[in-house]
């Protein structure tokens, strides 16, 4: 009878696990492409201002880590009305109580706050975190989680919210690639640190409603057909009994935090900062943006991308951290580098990758790569990149969430602002280059130029071991990546 129902069980957790599985992978296995209806719908004029003249929105890169953290403090003590904030991945850390005291003055101050979380890391890295419950807890602060992973629904596992910004009222939008934890924000852990970008947007005509031009106002839209969708639900508003133990502490803690913070930096807590001198003038913000439900999805930014470049008169410059391509991308790219004069791609060497997975990708595919005949640069500096940005010619340009990778392009939510104007591609361009000095450019080949062989960087003898074995095991998993 033991032996029987040992048995039985034993086949119900196979069937279980089977099931678990090709739920998780085989929706997703086949890449979509994009619907006629949005093909006619894109038009590649519509991201230029040929007018002459300036927008409303005035624009900034947010290159380091000290003044991402600096930027999201100041733009919180900005706000009058409202503060939003969405993202991938909260961790707490010292970044996070710097921002998190500074929400809960705001909202002490009556400002209404919404937080907006990816469900399966916002599941893995808050729910037992007591700050997090005390915001929940505020009645001007309201978190939700968006798709939380089901057991019974395994292809939840995937379709994750990769957006990461904050809007400040009708005046301010920070979007990039940074979450929001100590790796990303701040300098309280150096020897773990991962560089990245942001674009600042400044609405100097925010106090005009009926103008919905801004990338501020496009953004907020967007924003409100996430915050209201059925995959979104509210977080941290009925704690347990041994967390509400807890909150009392941890909000206290959270006070003195942000009285050290802005005894220590007055500068980030005064309001009303005049951006003006920090921005530079832009002629056009357009958000793009992927589609926003739980399944596989058309790749509507790569579409856009791929236009854009192919488009371009004399370069492209992309920047990514990683490396991934459909069937699709692969010809995209190589009819990108057929079309243009001057086409780069700067990306993590995998010796400072920080993407296992993507790094043992690249490491099976830069031969295919390499055969669209895009330049590549691969970086070796002291941190992981994790920026993500393109150059378009000398007057467009684009920052946001999303990585040249699988996952970005078909299975993820991802935002990225495309931005028209001399001067803020300059900008971009400087930081770009910055990081190419500590890159090395690749022969097409794919052997390292005789002149950068002194910046390659070593990868350890047991990474080496397993990206042989990783390198081939995860194409069964490619479109995941």
């Amino acid at each position: 009878m033991k032996k029987f129902r040992f048995k039985y069980l034993f086949t119900i957790f196979a069937v279980f696990l089977i099931y678990v599985i090709l739920g998780c992978l085989i929706p997703f296995m086949h890449p979509k492409q994009v619907g006629d209806s949005f093909k006619s719908s894109f038009d590649a004029a519509a991201f230029y201002n040929d007018t002459g003249g300036y927008s409303l929105d005035r624009a900034a890169v947010v290159e380091t880590s000290m003044d991402a953290l600096n930027s999201r403090i100041q733009m919180i003590h900005q706000a009058k009305e409202r503060i939003v904030l969405s993202t991938f991945d909260i961790r707490a850390g010292q970044s996070c109580d710097d921002i998190f005291s500074s929400i809960l003055e705001a909202a002490d101050r009556g400002v209404n706050v919404q937080i907006l979380v990816d469900g399966l890391y916002g599941s893995l890295h808050m729910k037992n975190e007591p700050i997090f419950y005390v915001l929940g807890a505020h009645p001007d602060i309201e978190i939700k989680f968006y798709n939380i992973p089901h057991v019974l629904k395994p292809w939840t596992i995937h379709g994750r919210m990769h957006d990461k910004y904050i809007l400040v009222d009708d005046k301010l939008l920070l979007m990039g690639g940074r979450n929001t934890f100590d790796y990303f924000l701040g300098e309280y852990n150096m020897k773990n640190l991962s560089y990245d970008r942001d674009v600042l947007i400044y609405n100097t005509g925010y106090e005009n409603k009926e103008d919905k031009s801004s990338a501020v106002w496009q953004t907020d839209a967007y924003f409100q057909n996430m915050w209201n969708s059925s995959y979104c639900e509210t977080v941290f508003e009925h704690p347990s009994k041994s967390m509400k133990k807890k909150m009392e502490a941890a909000k206290s803690e959270l006070k003195s935090h942000y009285q050290s913070l802005a005894g220590a930096h007055p500068e980030l807590t005064a309001p009303d900062y005049d951006y003006t001198d920090s921005t530079l003038p832009i002629k056009k913000a357009t958000l793009i943006w992927n589609p926003t439900h739980i399944m596989g999805k058309e790749p509507w930014i790569w579409y856009q991308l791929e236009s854009l470049m192919k488009q371009a008169k004399e370069r492209v410059y992309l920047h990514t951290p990683y490396a991934v391509f459909s069937e699709d991308m692969y010809q995209g790219m190589a009819e990108t580098a057929a079309a243009v004069p001057d086409f780069k791609m700067m990306l993590n060497s995998v010796a400072v990758g920080d993407n296992f997975m993507a790094s043992s990708d690249y490491i099976h595919n830069k031969g295919r790569i390499l055969d669209t005949n895009v330049t590549i640069y691969e970086y070796n500096g002291p941190h992981s990149s994790h920026g993500k940005s393109m150059l378009i010619d000398h007057d467009l340009s684009l920052i946001g969430s999303y990585n040249l990778d699988m996952r970005s392009t078909y299975v993820d939510t991802e935002t990225m602002l495309v931005i028209h104007g001399e001067e803020f591609n300059k900008q971009l361009e400087s930081h770009i280059l910055n990081l190419q000095n500590d890159s090395v450019l690749l022969a097409p080949d794919g052997t390292v130029t005789e002149d950068d062989l002194h910046k390659v960087k070593e990868v350890p003898k047991m990474k080496k071991i397993l990206f042989s074995v990783t390198s081939r095991l995860f194409q069964l998993i490619h479109y995941l990546i």
